[in-house]
């Protein structure tokens, strides 16, 4: 019997990272490799982050743990360094941000030092961006940068109407700064115009903004294609997938300078660096109205080129050529 090639420790502790594992088994096996998936129980909620990423870490450690004796895996890759902390058996570790720079103070406070011996003692990172590897603690294991992949959520269909002046993401209202988008679209909103919240229940009523709230994923890139612009404030961006989805579905972006590793922000000021901004409401509602008003007619098509490494068969490349050698070596 064929040992497997690839044991995939998932967290899944959010919607976010099982849709990025299923991305990443799919593309393993089409690059040829068996690929078994380990998945952690699900957890409850508790009161501080540290004590959650605890009992995550537990709870993958025990899914590797059985998932090891069952099918020997020549390689494991856990998925986020949270799935990685409590490890029973070294291996390869993929994530969108280290605890170093996501897990400040008393929130990361047995995580962080955890963290650093598992990124030297890795076999290879699998960071999902550029800046998730600049945030990494050195000395740490040699990496291969393999994004999310992201596609247009269909065909494109250049008589179809962008009806919704605005859209925004806000599955974590906090850091994804909902409070300064929603500042300022009161100061940037015409008459007729409308903000469309989707992802939280938890949007104050005003005027001019409707909360679509939690959604399948086909119904939230449905609203994509009929918006004109995705607007965004983030206080830190680990990643940013609904920022990319958002340009795949022909949406400019207005977005704040945000830190953290945001795969999307180079995009974004190299599409028109006129809607990257600063956090303050004025800023904000200027660039907004830049995008409402002024939006290159070409924008959708150069965010499409600008996307091509995001894009399945660039991501199918590296996980063939580079990835998959590098952890079967």
């Amino acid at each position: 019997m064929r040992r497997t090639d690839v044991l995939l420790v998932s967290l899944g502790s959010t919607g976010g990272l099982r849709a990025a594992d299923a991305e990443l088994r799919s593309a393993l096996e089409r690059a040829g490799a068996t690929v078994a998936v380990a998945v952690a129980a699900p957890q409850g909620d508790v009161r501080t982050m540290a004590l959650t990423d605890l009992v995550w870490a537990r709870a993958a450690r025990a899914a590797a743990r059985a998932a090891l004796r069952e099918h020997e895996p020549r390689a494991v890759l856990y998925s986020t360094t949270t799935a990685a902390l409590l490890w029973p058996a070294a291996g390869a570790i993929r994530y969108d941000a280290p605890a170093a720079a996501n897990r400040p103070g008393r929130h990361g406070i047995w995580q962080r030092p955890v963290e650093r011996r598992r990124l030297r003692e890795a076999h290879l990172l699998v960071p999902w961006a550029d800046g998730s590897l600049d945030e990494t603690p050195a000395p740490h294991a040699p990496a291969v940068v393999v994004p999310i992949p992201v596609e247009p959520s269909a065909a494109e269909d250049t008589t179809a109407e962008r009806d919704i002046a605005a859209i925004t993401y806000g599955a974590n209202p906090e850091k994804k700064g909902l409070d300064r988008v929603l500042a300022a679209w009161a100061a940037a909103r015409r008459e007729g115009e409308e903000l469309v919240v989707a992802g939280t229940d938890r949007v104050p009523a005003a005027p001019g903004v409707r909360n679509a709230g939690r959604l399948a994923p086909a119904e939230y890139r449905a609203l994509l294609r009929r918006a004109r612009v995705f607007v965004t404030a983030p206080r830190r961006e680990d990643y940013g997938i609904a920022q990319l989805e958002a340009l795949a579905d022909g949406c400019a972006l207005v977005t704040t300078a945000a830190p953290g590793p945001y795969a999307a922000l180079p995009l974004a000021r190299a599409l028109d660096d006129r809607l990257v901004t600063m956090p303050d409401a004025a800023a904000l509602a200027a660039a907004i109205r830049a995008a409402l008003d002024d939006a290159g007619v070409d924008y959708a098509a150069r965010a499409l080129e600008a996307l091509a490494p995001f894009r399945r068969a660039a991501v199918d490349r590296t996980v063939a050529e580079e990835l998959l050698p590098r952890l079967l070596g």
